[in-house]
């Protein structure tokens, strides 16, 4: 397809494709003439992948050519490139290990990690966005004397490990190791805001059940 072609199927302007072709954040098209060139089902599906990455997850271009990057590297195996690509999404930035409530918080975290056996191997860390956030917002918890040892943690963890089947046999449903990263950056954007949208709606349900 032309550019027109793939600006009107992707619902992004030509300008704007323009930019990312110029950001090294869609791959060049396929050169027929000095001015023009043609793009395939590829070009597609990374626009699709970048709009969700800035347009819905706010991610800054930079970090988007950083998961991009992630996304391409074949010197890495495909469980590194996934994790790669997803650790690359914004996050908090590292809380203060000298505050008590992060030293509290961050006891009660290994704990849960421990307890459901995430511990082993290459896993979470303070180099983790997604393990400083859990932190971050543990310690919050900590501050404001709401509940959060592990034992309250633990069925949220638990939840969070059948999720994780869910959402990996979605990426698996992918033909192509570069597409189920691409997807597993995509599905992680956007199925979050899912995930809050229906535990919010679930609270109003059992509210109205109990009072």
């Amino acid at each position: 397809m032309r550019l027109s072609e793939l600006s009107e199927r992707s619902g992004v302007s030509t300008a704007t494709i323009k930019y990312y072709l110029r950001e090294g954040l869609l791959q060049p098209g396929r050169r027929v003439s000095a001015t023009q060139a043609e793009y395939g089902e590829d070009h597609l599906r990374r626009l699709r992948l970048v709009r969700a990455l800035i347009q819905i997850g706010r991610v800054p271009v930079a970090g988007a050519r950083e998961v991009i990057a992630a996304a391409e590297d074949e010197s890495l195996d495909h469980h590194l490139r996934l994790g790669a690509a997803t650790r690359a999404l914004p996050c908090t930035e590292r809380p203060a290990e000298d505050d008590p409530a992060v030293e509290t918080a961050h006891r009660s975290v290994e704990a849960l990690l421990e307890r459901l056996g995430w511990s082993a191997g290459p896993g979470p860390d303070m180099r983790n966005p997604a393990h400083r956030r859990l932190i971050d917002s543990v310690a919050a918890l900590v501050r404001l004397g709401y509940p959060c040892d592990t034992e309250q943690l633990l069925p949220y963890g638990r939840l969070a490990a059948q999720l994780a089947v869910t959402d990996l046999d979605m990426v698996e449903e992918q033909p192509t190791p570069t597409g189920q990263i691409e997807a597993a950056v995509a599905l992680t954007v956007l199925y979050e805001p899912v995930l809050l949208s229906l535990r919010r709606m679930a609270h109003a349900q059992e509210s109205a059940r109990r009072f």
